[in-house]
């Protein structure tokens, strides 16, 4: 019998790719999502790749009681990836309560949730926002973890630290924390990809778009950082690569692999690009100019950031295998069928 994973947020951008990837390695897969910024469409185009249609449930993770009956519902639920959660750094600095809530409180209820059903892990969606800016690079896992420089990013350590003090408590269940850097592009039969509701928050989408026409312009947030170009220099990673490792993951939790009850992996590519270079390589990599003005920075963000992903690679046997060049292609292939769908 096909294990049941619990997948909240799995209609959004890694949520639905992590899907994929699942049902492609034998799992039933059971989606929650509220769809505050992701289109139940989304489901559609998961069953288009596998040839399975995963569950689905409009729940929002901060309704315990619509949270439980899910429970109720999907009996023998094994493990969870936790997606659900408010994501941009920007937005998170203005509507720093909504972030605190919605990231904070959805957590809270599952972890309280897991003991009653007997799930048996969790895998967390973190982020790399919670080293902070760096002294040393590239980032490994025992690098400190640095004060927050955005409410989205203390809501990732504030989980995080929950977790830790849950287990540490005598939890009856394991956990596997991923900090990722920066997910972009799209699966390459360009039937799912990031479709973020209204004006995008990340670059990519806001690239596209304004790579096809929608949007006049991109706007490339200071350069005058301390790098080669005075641009912000990410670690960008394919979101299939990305997903591959969610599946390792929860694996490693249910057939007993972990090394400790929680561990923690870096999940990048372990190499830096600059947001103009990022630019350069999409124009290049798809023959398309973006059009892109230099504006003032944008509060909150880190200025250099990349991965050591050797921890990843060896303890828990995933490594990101994608070009920067084919990940831009299939960003820009995603973008094309959104517009042939008449969507953008």
């Amino acid at each position: 019998m096909k294990k049941k994973i619990l997948v909240t947020g799995g209609v959004g951008y890694i949520g639905s790719h992590t899907t994929v990837e699942l049902q492609n390695a034998g799992y039933e897969v059971i989606i929650i999502d509220n769809l505050s910024n992701s289109n139940a469409e989304v489901i559609d185009g998961i069953e288009r790749i596998s040839g399975l249609r995963p569950a689905f449930k409009q729940v929002d993770c901060i309704d315990k009681e619509a949270l439980t009956n899910v429970f109720n519902e999907y009996p023998g639920i094994k493990g969870i990836i936790h997606f659900a959660a408010s994501k941009a750094v920007g937005e998170s600095v203005h509507k720093p309560l909504l972030y605190y809530r919605n990231n904070i409180v959805s957590l809270l209820n599952l972890l309280e949730l897991m003991p009653e059903y007997k799930v048996e892990g969790i895998v967390f969606s973190s982020s790399c926002t919670v080293y902070g800016q760096p002294e040393i690079l590239p980032v490994n896992e025992k690098a400190p973890i640095q004060p927050a420089l955005s409410p989205y990013g203390n809501t990732k350590q504030i989980n995080e630290e929950i977790i830790r003090d849950a287990i540490y408590a005598g939890a009856p269940y394991k956990s596997v924390v991923l900090r990722y850097f920066n997910p972009i592009g799209a699966h390459p039969s360009a039937e799912i990809g990031e479709l973020p509701n209204g004006i995008p928050q990340n670059l990519i989408p806001f690239l596209t778009q304004t790579a096809i026409g929608i949007r006049k312009e991109l706007s490339v947030y200071g350069d005058d950082y301390n790098t080669p170009d005075g641009s912000c220099i990410r670690d960008y990673i394919n979101v299939v690569d990305l997903a591959k490792a969610h599946v390792t993951a929860i694996e490693r939790i249910l057939n007993n692999k972990s090394e400790a009850p929680l561990e923690y992996f870096n999940l990048g590519t372990g190499k830096g690009l600059s947001v103009l270079e990022l630019i350069t390589a999409f124009e290049q990599s798809t023959q398309v100019k973006v059009p892109y003005k230099i504006v003032g920075r944008r509060e909150g963000d880190i200025e250099q950031i990349w991965a050591d992903p050797r921890y990843a690679n060896e303890v828990l046997g995933w490594t990101a295998t994608e070009s920067i060049e084919e990940t831009l292609k299939s960003a820009w292939n995603w973008q094309l069928k959104l517009r042939e769908r008449e969507i953008m």
